[in-house]
């Protein structure tokens, strides 16, 4: 892994604490100015590590814009994803907390703004705030709740076109309906795709190409259209 490429920090950006469902969202006003004085912000150009699996805890990072994908590896290389963050979300809060290495990758997916709080500066804010800790306590059972998804995915889903189906199911979620069928913007290559299922790049494609034959799915570049989302369904049912 490369190391973490930080730049220097850069004004002028919103406030993640504001969006909704956003970290410290819920938090009163008091609590969300306290946080501001002790974070920074940096900018980061996609592809940037924020943090690697098995550093020290550094702080707890707050996306502003953009996504991030976590992932582990093993010590042969193999990389399985466990997800994807989206702006608003904390990372490291566990290792902060416990005081342990990363035990992931943030690596980012978009370039943007990222906010920053050192790990000692934010346990005393969490000692100074109980509704800040409400907050972490949710962020931490949402990431748990992530990882059983991801481990069912893995480890119950019987074929690779099941697994693959399930995820084209989750992220037809956020898409736009169109005539084609819902078209999903989906900055993910193959070999991320095959990552995020435990299979291989090859194995991805050549379920892909079927999907698209049968006029279920099809992805083209970075653009997914789910055409027939019932007949997905019925895989990850099956």
């Amino acid at each position: 892994m490369r190391p973490s490429q930080v730049q220097e920090p850069i004004g002028g950006c919103p406030d993640c604490s504001q969006r909704s469902g956003g970290f410290l969202s819920d938090s009163s006003t008091p609590t969300r100015r306290a946080f501001e004085a002790i974070r920074s912000t940096n900018s980061y150009p996609r592809g940037a590590f924020l943090f690697c699996e098995g550093e020290a805890p550094r702080g707890v990072f707050v996306l502003c814009q953009g996504r991030a994908k976590l992932s582990l590896t093993s010590s042969d290389g193999k990389v399985i994803i466990l997800g994807y963050a989206e702006p608003g979300e904390a990372l490291g809060l566990n290792s902060v907390v416990l005081g342990t290495p990363y035990e992931m990758t943030a690596e980012l997916l978009d370039g943007g703004h990222v906010h920053f709080a050192g790990r000692d500066e934010f346990v005393r804010f969490l000692r100074d705030h109980a509704d800040a800790c409400v907050s972490v306590s949710a962020a931490l059972a949402n990431s748990y709740h992530g990882a059983c998804e991801q481990l069912r995915t893995l480890g119950l889903s019987g074929t690779v076109r099941e697994r693959l189906a399930k995820r084209l199911v989750e992220w037809s979620n956020d898409g736009e309906p169109t005539r084609q069928g819902i078209r999903v913007r989906l900055p993910f290559t193959h070999e991320e795709i095959a990552q995020s299922i435990g299979s291989s790049r090859e194995t991805v494609t050549r379920a892909l190409a079927e999907l698209k034959q049968r006029r279920y799915a099809d992805l083209k570049g970075s653009t997914l259209v789910v055409q027939n989302r019932a007949a997905l369904g019925s895989f990850v049912r099956a």
